[in-house]
């Protein structure tokens, strides 16, 4: 592992006098040993994306992950992505009796849009390593691949009669009677919390008697609890998102929280995450304008509960190429360019100092003074639009206080998309697909 230390010369803010110290060059999975160092024995790891649809981002993901869990003993992965279909992929790859022998035949079945957000060859690679990885240990020490997100409200419904079946009468009719409640909205949230009457009171009666029926023991009885706490949190959000405003953000950034609290308690004393989401989820809000909105998401949150020391938040970026996007909500994935960075941003600036592929690791004391700047971090969702980019896409961003290390791909290559079902999916309205 060598520095960067290229003549950089001195410019504006200091940049070229100071990154010789933090940055080095990437060019490989070893090239991770710095970060390695810094995580050190942190609980939870963080791995974000500048955005959703890039084949960069996905792979240096996955090659960081292999060796958090290969070299430090990290317990699941958790993505940015629904509990029901999620389990399917995390069956697979700890080989539950009865899954999906190959991990990419569960990443197919995918159908919320944009399917292709996890259903990409990108995912299935490493899926299949980690497959491969657990059926060489005990059922005990197998990794998970678990889903943090909020959506899936009928699909969670629907699970969670499934596993029930007839062996617990009170915890069935508590399912059933949210279920009636739900029905006559034809399966469409947004329907439901347009109207007046609430089916919170049958969610309430479900989820205690699900997380009482948890307690007891079982990896799929958690998965019925869990499921529980995604309708309750998504008869949350669906209600909170026709308000408007920065409610729905917080209720979904706080279940996928809370999520993942739940699975370090599963997996017990010593258990460690990763996570998989966008640099708007994963890097802390406070360093960023989302706080001025009101905005809370899941690196604030869980630096707040576990402390610093144990959390270590990574943020990815890029300047120019291509990306993997929709042109509106529930379009037909496309590949298109991502211009260069606008003049000014982080991204702009990074692209004159830094090789094509670098890691910048950031010092806890005796930092640089640019890396308390505010500066543009672009931030591309699920739908995109290149002409957007004169006036949006960007994040005003103190880089050293919202990551504790950020990935750079200067040229970046869309994902590859599995053929997976896509329907259109629920509306993402604050922010637009992130």
């Amino acid at each position: 592992m060598s520095l960067y230390d290229a003549n950089l010369g001195e410019n504006d803010a200091g940049w070229g006098g100071t990154l010789g110290r933090i940055a080095h060059r990437l060019a490989g999975p070893d090239d991770f040993d710095p970060l390695l160092d810094r995580i050190g024995d942190a609980r939870i790891v963080q791995l974000g994306e500048a955005s959703h649809g890039t084949y960069d981002y996905y792979r240096l993901r996955e090659q960081l992950t292999r060796r958090l869990v290969a070299e430090h003993g990290f317990s699941f992965v958790a993505v940015e992505g629904d509990w029901p279909d999620c389990d399917r992929v995390h069956r697979s790859v700890t080989g539950a009796p009865g899954a999906d022998p190959d991990p990419q035949t569960a990443l197919e079945r995918f159908e919320r849009w944009p399917t292709w957000m996890w259903a990409n060859a990108e995912v299935a690679r490493f899926c299949r390593w980690l497959r491969a990885w657990n059926l060489e240990r005990s059922p005990e020490q197998r990794v998970g691949f678990h889903g943090l997100d909020v959506y899936s409200l009928w699909e969670s419904i629907h699970a969670i009669l499934d596993h029930l079946g007839e062996d617990d009468p009170p915890a069935r009719r508590a399912a059933q009677e949210a279920y009636r409640c739900f029905e006559p909205f034809n399966g469409d949230p947004q329907v439901y919390a347009m109207v007046d009457d609430e089916c919170q009171g049958e969610v309430v009666r479900m989820l205690t008697q699900l997380r009482n029926r948890a307690t007891r023991d079982g990896a799929d009885r958690f998965s019925a609890w869990q499921n529980a706490e995604v309708v309750a949190g998504a008869e949350r959000y669906y209600r909170a998102m026709v308000q408007g405003g920065p409610q729905s953000w917080n209720v979904r950034d706080t279940h996928m929280a809370d999520t993942l609290d739940r699975l370090l308690d599963f997996y017990g004393t010593g258990a460690k995450a990763v996570v998989w989401a966008h640099n708007t989820h994963v890097g802390d809000a406070r360093a960023t304008s989302m706080t001025r909105a009101g905005l809370v998401n899941i690196g604030e949150l869980a630096r707040d509960r576990y402390g610093p020391d144990d959390v270590v938040l990574v943020g990815f970026g890029g300047y120019r190429g291509e990306v993997l996007a929709g042109s509106e909500w529930g379009a037909p994935a496309q590949v298109m360019e991502l211009p260069p960075a606008r003049p000014g941003s982080l991204e702009d600036r990074l692209h004159t100092v830094l090789p094509e592929r670098a890691l910048l690791v950031f010092p806890r004391d005796d930092r640089p003074a640019w890396l308390g700047a505010e500066f543009e971090h672009r931030a591309v969702g699920v739908v995109y639009d290149p002409e957007v980019e004169r006036w949006g896409n960007y994040v005003p961003t103190r880089l050293g206080d919202r990551y504790d290390a950020f990935v750079w791909c200067d040229q970046s290559t869309p994902l590859h998309p599995l053929p997976a079902r896509s329907v259109p999916g629920e509306l993402e309205t604050y922010p637009a697909g992130v």
